[in-house]
């Protein structure tokens, strides 16, 4: 899919607007001020995805959308290795970053994963007036692009876009990076675009 300025714009504010929360709530559960921003949004189709997903060691925490758009497709939080080392450490005081992924990064991951999504849903939802709920989340860990793979597999059928969501964030520590991938299902695709026109007409 296309999108013209004003389509980006809005998807941009759409995706600021659910980084902001979610900063809030990990912010809360840190007890450390992180904030987070989404410099950049992309629409990509979903065939292209190999050309945007590195081969870094990463963990992918899948949710289904639910809510009024039921199996309105997946959303998908993608944190490198480092930034899930580094997470764990801030949640646990602990220190160290030279290390593999071990069952106490995965549950940091799925908790880290679970509060992010909880928020930006619940944040973009409000903004265009529907309800977006995360399914209980699922957890892979392996090169990037091999877990896209996977998730794809299972969703290829019903997804045309992934709208990409480059989140950086910053705290105390170095900034951490990581992407939200939402993988709207076709109806759901309209409906975002739809509401988000309407939303931002007045603004431009």
């Amino acid at each position: 899919m296309e999108l013209d300025p004003i389509q980006k714009d809005a998807l941009s504010e759409f995706g600021n607007i659910g980084a902001a929360h979610a900063a809030t709530t990990l912010s809360q559960m840190l007890m450390s001020p992180i904030e987070m921003t989404v410099p950049e949004v992309q629409v990509v189709d979903i065939a292209e995805m190999h050309n945007y997903i590195g081969s870094e060691v990463s963990a992918m925490v899948v949710f289904q959308i639910q809510g009024e758009v039921a199996d309105g497709g997946y959303i998908v939080v993608s944190m490198p290795r480092e930034t899930i080392i580094q997470m764990t450490n801030m949640m646990l005081g602990t220190t160290g970053a030279d290390r593999e992924i071990n069952e106490m990064d995965q549950s940091a991951a799925i908790e880290i994963g679970n509060i992010m999504i909880s928020a930006f849903l619940d944040a973009t939802a409000e903004l265009l007036g529907i309800v977006m709920l995360p399914s209980p989340p699922a957890l892979a860990i392996d090169m990037a692009h091999a877990a896209f793979e996977s998730i794809v597999a299972q969703v290829a059928c019903d997804v045309n876009d992934v709208l990409i969501f480059n989140t950086v964030l910053t705290s105390d520590a170095p900034p951490v990076h990581g992407c939200i991938y939402m993988l709207p299902n076709a109806d759901l695709m309209r409906q975002l675009i739809l509401m988000l026109e309407q939303l931002m007409g007045p603004l431009s």
